[in-house]
């Protein structure tokens, strides 16, 4: 899902020096990688795909997971990864027409260039809207909706954040009314890119996502089992350090602070959300 950011600020040198050398660690150590971005900030998927680009060429083949692919294309985006031998074919098969692929071109093609299962880790617009209108059993298995105890009360935090995040994403926008759907939406989202990182973690597996999902305290790393926690790094590529200070870790292990990107204030735009019908 999109989301709004409102973010400023810009690097210091040391502070990105000292993120790019953590960023090698997944070659010799962590199995699951998290890595964040800003969806529309060039500067932060050039500084993402140079640290990723830097891990594969020493050695490390993981799979990459993508928020930007839908679930149910995965057939289709394995037997383009299958057939392209470039990026652009692979996204002219598979691509979803509301991001910018030129963003992700680089990382679609270190992953045909080294042979690295790309998987769709997102669900769909329409599923989850579904999930806003009708629960998490619209689109999730029975197994999956157990596993995840979604059968149950969602932990306070995790709520309490979302609505904060969401709030702050849609400019205050937002009616109460339609915030527990969005919440749900949202927490279906996580859920299923975290199963996505769980059935690949084996051999290794990066899911490259907003900020917002792979976040410790909200997103993904909540819904990872604890017996992979020790096997897990994440990294944010975020416009202003503000929100998690460097020794801060209670949003990403690593903040990359990558230069503003300029965009028109969103919140003079921005209409307030609807529920699904």
């Amino acid at each position: 899902m999109h989301k709004i950011t409102l973010l400023a600020g810009l690097a210091t040198a040391s502070l990105l020096s000292a993120c790019a050398t953590q960023a090698e660690k997944p070659v010799s150590g962590s199995k699951i990688l998290l890595l964040g971005e800003v969806h529309d900030n060039p500067d932060g998927h050039a500084h993402r795909y140079a640290d990723l680009q830097k891990m594969v060429v020493a050695g490390w083949r993981p799979a990459i997971a993508m928020e930007q692919f839908d679930r149910e294309n995965q057939a289709e985006l394995t037997q383009a990864q299958a057939a392209c031998t470039d990026a652009d074919c692979i996204i002219s098969k598979v691509g979803n027409k509301r991001w910018e692929w030129p963003h992700y071109r680089p990382v679609i093609q270190l992953a045909i260039d080294y042979k690295l299962p790309l998987l769709a880790a997102n669900l769909s617009r329409s599923d989850a809207a579904r999930v806003m209108r009708e629960g998490y059993a619209a689109v999730l298995d029975k197994n999956t909706i157990t596993s995840y105890k979604l059968d149950q009360a969602l932990p306070t935090v995790v709520v309490n954040g979302q609505r904060a995040a969401m709030e702050s994403g849609h400019c205050g926008k937002m009616p109460d009314n339609i915030v527990p759907s969005m919440v749900r939406a949202q927490v279906a989202r996580d859920v299923w890119m975290a199963k996505v990182v769980t059935d690949n973690a084996d051999r290794g597996v990066v899911l490259l996502a907003g900020n917002g999902h792979v976040r410790r305290d909200l997103g993904v790393p909540v819904w990872l089992p604890a017996s992979q926690q020790a096997s897990l790094q994440i990294h944010g590529y975020v416009e202003d350090a503000s929100g998690n200070k460097p020794g801060d870790t209670s949003l990403y292990d690593v903040s990359h602070v990558v230069k503003t990107h300029a965009r028109p204030d969103p919140c003079l735009s921005i209409p307030a959300p609807k529920n699904p019908t």
